[in-house]
């Protein structure tokens, strides 16, 4: 049950005033000029309508108070609810509730549950299938009695559904059902994606299965070379063994050599010396 209704800075409520809705009441009446409609505005404001024409204004802006002769505008706009939730109509655990909003003059705003920070969409959760809400049966602006008979089937289905408390459950079935169509579109990406690994992971294969058989074949090639090397060492080995051997007899031959040119060199300075004496004799003679 709605409890009170408090407005600060709210179109022409620039100072803070507060409404109590005792049991019973159902309605605000008063001339016109008197602020009815703004009472009505505030109470949707609240509850999350985002259309500054539902709101009466061209730009969402305009609910904050202008200012008048006397008076300067407001920096911001400030609305609150509060409800008796003793019976927990509200999925919130809190004997009273209240919703509000602020908006500033740059723009920024912010909803409040409970002095809390929240989302519009949770204001939305907690209040779908109660009736209160920015388009539901339970506020009733000026003209809305002529607009829902003057509207579609649709449109007056819409608001049966509310009352009848079913709204909630559509709602939750056409989040399921797009959420259901998320999980497709994802499911999608990913096969994409699993094809394209999969084209890569055989890429991969390919080249893991050459790059095993390259290794063993580098491998082969290696014992290959070292076999190679193995058979050309023991070829060079034998060689050099038979080259040192003849390296050992040339050498036995070349010391027999010049001892015999040592011989012969004895020999032929003894020649010379008898040549000498010969050659003394020869000149005596």
């Amino acid at each position: 049950m709605l409890k009170s209704l408090e407005l600060f800075g709210f179109k022409s409520f620039a100072d803070r005033t507060r409404f109590d809705f005792s049991r019973g009441i159902t309605c605000v009446v008063g001339p016109n000029g008197s602020g009815k409609s703004n009472v009505v505005d505030a109470m949707k404001w609240i509850l999350g309508d985002q259309s500054p024409k539902s709101l009466r204004g061209k730009d969402m802006t305009d609910v904050i108070f202008n200012g008048s002769a006397n008076r300067k505008p407001s920096a911001f706009a400030e609305a609150t609810l509060a409800f008796d939730n003793s019976q927990r109509i509200l999925p919130i655990e809190a004997e009273e509730v209240t919703i509000g909003r602020r908006l500033w003059q740059n723009g920024d705003s912010e909803y409040l549950i409970n002095g809390t920070t929240a989302r519009l969409k949770d204001i939305k959760d907690a209040f779908m299938g109660t009736g209160a809400s920015t388009s539901a049966y339970s506020i009733i602006e000026q003209g809305r009695v002529g607009q829902i008979l003057q509207s579609n089937p649709q449109a007056r289905r819409l608001i049966f559904e509310e009352a009848a408390g079913i709204s909630r459950f559509r709602a939750r079935k056409t989040e399921a059902i797009r959420k259901l169509e998320r999980v497709a579109q994802n499911l999608l990406r990913l096969q994409d994606i699993v094809d394209q690994l999969e084209s890569q992971l055989n890429s991969t294969r390919n080249q893991a299965t050459k790059a095993a058989r390259f290794r063993e074949v580098s491998k082969e090639l290696q014992a290959q070379w070292f076999g190679l090397a193995a058979d050309d060492y023991r070829w060079m080995s034998a060689r050099l063994n038979t080259l040192d051997a003849r390296l050992v007899v040339t050498q036995a031959e070349i010391d027999e050599l010049a001892e015999q040119q040592q011989q012969v060199e004895l020999r032929l300075s003894s020649f010379d010396g008898e040549l000498s004496q010969i050659d003394d004799q020869l000149r005596t003679a």
